[in-house]
């Protein structure tokens, strides 16, 4: 908006062009000319006229639109003085807009309810607006709207009013909330069957409940809360009108979380619920889906609202155990997504039952815990009429992955072994239709790991008693498994063998006859991945026995691409092989590597030979990905002193990944994949790799000059912790480290530079931590370092999680290493060069971090910050005092709309409990509070 205020013709023709230009690009221009108006100061008085005008409906939503967005992000922008003339303006724009549309009405009710959060001037604000328009019958939408968005926007991200503002206006909203009640009421006993304003009544109610400020006893003898229920239990109730009431029951059960302090409303809410079943049952007669899911929505709630009582008097008041009587009835409805809503529930009893291990209570949920298991394999059935192997990535398909996981969770109550047991009986006993067999079959796949692996079988012992089937007996019996089978049973049954492993390691025997059995499976294209990731199971637990079947594993690899998998599974059956392969005699694994990595290197020298004078050059990546996971997993037990039999191969290799390298350089996909595969083989032979260091550094840093790709300053990380200690080794890494260093200080000096690279910022100091911990004294003394440490000052603002941990851990390693007497020759050396650097970023480095954690970064990061302060504290305490205490005093003391932000008590209350601190713990925890006054 540099050509000065727009006009409002032009605005008016942007805003036609948004919504009504049949050409996308002309959406896209208007899209982001308007997107400029909205961040410019124009964008204030041009809203206020667009409303004024109410000329059509799409500008009168863009202009209240984007005045709710000025009020939230760029308040600043406004003088004091004007505050009450634009709440007045707002306050007259949504009277006479209220009929145009009721999107306009939620916009500016937002911009107004955002204005009253952050101007302090404004005292009483849901007083006065009752009091302005409590008797005008047609102001009533609209200030109930404001109401109801009021106490959501209390905790909204976009508002930084800060914790003594916010507590503040709680206490005000407390205050005020009888009267916001009986408002309501009113509006009730006014409505009469108009369902409108019973829906807006009911979102109101439920958004004071959501913010926990209404009186628990004074809601219990309410009206309102029997017009909820009975609403609920009425058969004509409209769709719209009992998702409204649903919504209220569950915030005002979610309210009462702490049941012994509201008891009275507690009372009532638990009642008025176990009234509802008749009417679930009746939505389930009338099919009435919706109806039946808000049913189920408020059952949950109350069991998680009552989960503590149920669980220390079960069966006792409001421990009554009909509340999961309601939860099962629900899992027994034929639609799978009425269960899927109570699964947190039931999540949530298994771990409070688990932590309690009481069998006696065990013992009393036990039978409803089995219930429900039955009522999910039940639910995990596929259709009678499906036709190949079960789908994964469907709705259903993830449905059936959070049954698994929830099996998993809940299983210790019934007994996995008992189950396991149940489970194969049903099989084994009856004869039960494909979709029944398979869906147990899913079900025992999800406990078989948790089976208590502690039993030792043999064909003659059996599991408690005579008539539990042992695990070897399942795994028989699915070897035999025809191939007539439905091929969902096949897939199925493959998934638990792979669950199964364990069993075949302590079992052997049964090694030759379960391999062939997916062997099978592999050759045929809708079993091949599932057999795939079998394989890869048991290879990784039955390392041993698996040794003498290498060879077989081998023919596989080679013949990888004959078989129908995905990426994925056969990835995954080179790892199983590798990890194989690490355990046959040293003299064998340089043969075999070899063989192993033919296949691969073969096919990178065959795509590095095509003519790329086509313009096409083929994907390496498949190649490269396999070898990655080959060198990953190829880990031998080498004894000092002995060759790694990897080294020679990993050399062999070297040139073909060189030259795919170069071939692919300016594709940042395929040489990520390169770096990956050679940071895999590095670490494969430690320093056996030193014949490689020359040249693999000279590459990554010719390439980097021109296509600065963050990988190889990850690739470079990995050199210095292998290579690091080697005294002839760290004048080369620190050229390397510089060489890197320049074209990324370029990249991130750019506008915007250190947002926009991430992965730059993370993998340089990845790269810098890497030599402050092997090799400190090189760094230290080097000219690099100094613009290292001013490029974390300036990255300590990112709000990216790995970058932001990235450079956190750099400067809390860096000043670590001169804190720490770890009796070397060089600490006084590195304490010397430490404090020389403290000396001259401290105060700086200590005033940004104080500005970061309150206006930068998100919660989760501020423990990092935290370690940072606490290692600058522990090397120099008097002068971090000082440095904290300046940082301090440059902190905002008022926000923009007149609220106190932090008191001078608060100021010194803080600074003590950081200087006085004795762990690090007690700095984050009083971070943690300081930094609450500024969101």
């Amino acid at each position: 908006m540099d050509g000065g205020k727009p006009t409002l013709a032009l605005v008016y023709q942007a805003v036609q062009a948004l919504y009504h230009d049949p050409d996308p690009a002309g959406k896209e221009r208007a899209s982001v000319w308007l997107g400029e108006l909205q961040r410019s100061m124009y964008a204030w008085e041009i809203s206020d006229q667009l409303l004024q005008l109410k000329q059509d409906v799409e500008s009168c939503y863009f202009a209240a639109q984007t005045m709710k967005m000025k009020i939230q992000t760029s308040f600043y922008e406004l003088p004091p003085e004007t505050h009450t003339a634009l709440r007045d303006s707002l306050l007259s724009h949504i009277q006479s807009l209220k009929d145009l549309s009721p999107i306009i009405v939620t916009q500016l009710a937002l911009a107004i309810a955002d204005l009253a959060l952050q101007m302090a001037s404004w005292k009483g604000c849901v007083h006065t607006l009752i009091e302005k328009y409590n008797n005008d019958v047609s102001s009533m939408t609209f200030l109930i709207e404001i109401l109801t968005v009021l106490p959501e926007e209390v905790h909204s991200r976009s508002l930084r009013i800060g914790a003594n503002r916010r507590t503040e206006i709680i206490e005000d909203l407390a205050y005020c909330s009888s009267t916001v009640v009986t408002l309501l009421t009113t509006c009730v006993e006014k409505a009469g069957n108009d369902e409108k304003i019973l829906i807006k009544v009911f979102r109101c109610l439920g958004s004071w409940f959501n913010l926990g400020v209404l009186d628990s006893n004074f809601m219990a003898s309410n009206q309102l809360l029997m017009v909820l229920f009975q609403v609920l239990q009425r058969d004509e109730t409209s769709t719209n009108l009992h998702e409204a009431a649903s919504d209220c029951v569950c915030s005002a059960l979610y309210a009462i979380e702490n049941v012994d302090t509201n008891m009275a409303l507690a009372l009532q809410l638990f009642q008025g619920v176990l009234t509802l079943e008749t009417a679930y049952h009746m939505a389930v007669a009338r099919e009435d889906l919706d109806k039946v899911l808000n049913y189920c929505r408020i059952f949950t709630e109350l069991c998680e609202t009552f989960l503590e009582t149920t669980v220390r008097s079960p069966g006792q008041g409001m421990g009554d155990l009909r509340t999961l009587e309601l939860l099962l009835i629900c899992a027994g409805h034929p639609q799978y997504e009425v269960v899927e809503i109570s699964f947190n529930f039931w999540y949530r009893l298994g771990e409070h039952l688990y932590k309690t291990n009481d069998p006696a209570l065990h013992g009393i949920f036990r039978p409803y815990i089995q219930r429900l298991l039955h009522g999910l394999a039940r639910h995990c059935q596929l259709d009678p009429d499906h036709e190949g192997i079960p789908e994964d990535t469907d709705d259903f398909g993830e449905f059936r992955m959070r049954v698994s996981d929830l099996v998993k969770d809940v299983i210790f109550l019934v007994g996995s072994m008992e189950c396991f047991s149940q489970l194969y009986s049903t099989l084994k006993e009856g004869n039960p239709p494909w979709e029944v067999t398979e869906a147990v079959l899913f079900i025992m796949a999800a406990i078989a790991k948790s089976v208590d692996p502690h039993l030792k079988e043999s064909n003659t012992s059996c599991c408690y008693n005579e008539n539990n089937p042992t695990l070897t007996e399942v795994l028989e019996q699915i070897v035999l498994l025809p191939e007539t089978v439905h091929i969902a049973v096949r897939y199925t049954s493959i998934e638990l063998v792979g669950e199964m492993s364990e069993v075949v390691d302590r079992n052997p025997r049964f090694l030759d006859p379960v391999l062939n059995y997916l062997m099978k499976g592999l050759r045929e294209k809708p079993l091949a991945s599932v057999a795939a990731k079998a394989i890869h199971n048991i290879c990784s637990v039955c390392r041993d026995h698996m040794a003498q079947h290498f060879q077989g594993l081998l023919d596989i690899a080679r013949a990888l691409d004959s078989f129908a998998l995905s990426s994925e599974a056969a990835v995954g059956l080179l790892k199983g092989t590798a990890l194989v392969l690490a355990r046959l005699p040293l003299e064998k694994i340089a043969e075999c590597l070899s063989d192993l990595c033919a296949v691969q290197v073969m096919a990178l020298k065959k795509l590095l030979a095509q003519d790329p004078s086509n313009g096409k050059t083929a994907d390496p990546t498949v190649w490269l990905d396999r070898l990655a996971v080959i060198f990953r997993h190829t880990n031998p037990i080498v004894e000092n002193g002995q060759t790694h039999p990897c080294q020679k191969v990993i050399q062999e290799i070297w040139p073909v990944l060189s030259e795919t390298l170069n071939t692919h350089q300016a594709d940042n996909r395929i040489v990520e994949r390169c770096c990956r595969c050679l940071r895999f083989a590095v670490r494969c032979v430690g320093k056996g790799s030193a014949s490689l260091l020359q040249p693999l550094v000279t590459q990554m840093v010719s390439v980097y000059q021109v296509y600065p790709h963050s990988c190889f300053l990850y690739l470079g990380s990995i050199l210095v912790d292998e290579y690091g200690m080697e005294d002839g080794c760290r004048q080369g890494l620190l050229d390397m480290l510089q060489a890197l260093c320049m074209p990324t200080f370029q990249l991130l000096e750019q506008p915007n530079g250190l947002r926009n690279h991430p992965d730059t910022v993370d993998d340089l100091f990845r790269l810098a931590t890497r030599f402050v911990q092997r090799s400190p004294v090189t760094l230290l003394s080097s000219s690099i370092i100094v613009h290292i440490i001013q490029c974390a000052i300036a990255a300590t603002t990112l709000d990216h999680r790995d970058a932001n941990c990235s450079v956190m851990k750099f400067v809390r390693d860096l000043i670590h290493t001169g804190v720490t007497n770890d009796h070397e020759d060089d600490f006084e050396v590195r304490k010397q060069l430490i404090g020389q650097a403290m000396e001259q970023h401290g105060q700086q480095l200590v005033t940004q971090l104080m500005h970061t954690c309150c206006f930068c970064l998100p919660p989760y990061t501020l423990p990092d910050v935290a370690e940072v302060l606490w290692e600058i504290m522990v090397f120099d305490r008097p002068t971090f005092c000082r440095w904290l205490e300046n940082a301090l005093k440059g902190l905002p003391k008022e926000t923009s709309g007149g609220a106190v932000t932090v008191t001078h008590k608060q100021l010194t209350d803080f600074h003590k409990q950081v200087t006085s601190a004795e762990e690090c713990k007690q700095v984050c925890w009083a971070i943690r509070e300081f930094t609450r006054l500024f969101r």
